[in-house]
This record gives structure tokens, C-alpha cells and sequence, in this order.
């Protein structure tokens, strides 16, 4: 076979160090522009980035030229930065040292755009802690609570 042919949608979860509620608008919107210009210039189409106070998501398409790892290298690294620039509140903004990465079949794309867009009427009910245990439950992620929080 002569062509590398990939489609991989990932729906991408972290948060902010220690899940401090500091992402509030008018830069959050912004922020999810600026995630989705770091994933463009990676070649990794970003589909939806939403998110609440303490936490984004992101679903995009991986790159066949880059590993998962480099992605959020990228993506957090550049925009923790630029968020810090944004205002002198902000000095202080840091993303957790982990992520959840979790592979999203063709056929649930709308919804999981669906879910994303509707994180502020989601989280009024469910803090984003048990948001992700959710998913780490459904995808079955093994996992040890004393190492997924920072």
C-alpha cells in the first residue's frame, strides 16, 4: 500500500492545575479559538473545543504526523502561555500535568459536538471530577485516583 491513510477523531479532556475555575469569558472563548489555531498549525483539524471554568475539551482529528503526546505537549505548553499574557489575573493559570484522550467513533462526532457545546448546562449538575470518571468508566481506563488529580 503507497498511501499512510488515517481518521482518527479524539475527544481530548484536562484541566487546570488543581482545577482552579479561573477560565471566565471574555477569554475563554478566545482561549478555545487560540487551542483550536495550536491544533490547526499541527495538522489536527479541531472539530469542537468547549469547556467550562476549570476544564476544556477538545475533539479533533490526530495527525498522522504527530504522536498524542506531542499534541498536548504543543497545546498546553502554547497556551498556557498565551492565557498569562491575557491579563494579570491570569499569572497564575496552569494546565494539570495530565489528559484524557479517548478515541470517538464516526458515527458519535454530532454527539459529542452536542455534549461539548452544552458544558455550561451540563456542569450546573455535574462538577468536571465526576465528569471524567464518567468517561474513564465508559471507555474502562484503568486507573488509581491518588495519581489522576493534581
Amino acid at each position: 500500500m503507497g498511501q499512510s491513510l488515517v481518521k482518527n477523531y479524539l475527544h481530548i479532556v484536562f484541566s487546570t492545575k488543581y482545577r482552579v475555575p479561573i477560565i471566565h469569558s471574555p477569554y475563554e472563548q478566545e482561549l478555545h479559538a487560540y487551542l483550536g489555531g495550536i491544533c490547526n498549525n499541527l495538522e489536527c483539524n479541531p472539530i469542537k473545543i468547549g469547556g467550562y471554568t476549570d476544564h476544556v475539551h477538545i475533539l479533533c482529528m490526530l495527525s498522522k504526523k504527530i504522536a498524542l503526546m506531542k499534541l498536548l505537549e504543543e497545546v498546553k505548553a502554547h497556551s498556557s502561555k498565551w492565557m498569562k499574557t491575557k491579563d494579570y489575573s491570569l499569572n497564575n493559570f496552569y494546565w494539570q500535568d495530565g489528559y484524557g484522550a479517548f478515541s470517538v467513533n464516526p458515527a458519535q462526532v454530532d454527539r459529542v459536538i452536542a455534549y461539548i457545546e452544552n458544558q455550561h448546562e451540563h456542569h450546573r449538575k455535574k462538577d468536571f471530577q465526576h465528569e471524567y470518571r464518567s468517561y474513564l468508566k465508559k471507555y474502562n481506563v484503568e486507573y488509581d485516583e491518588r495519581y489522576v488529580w493534581d
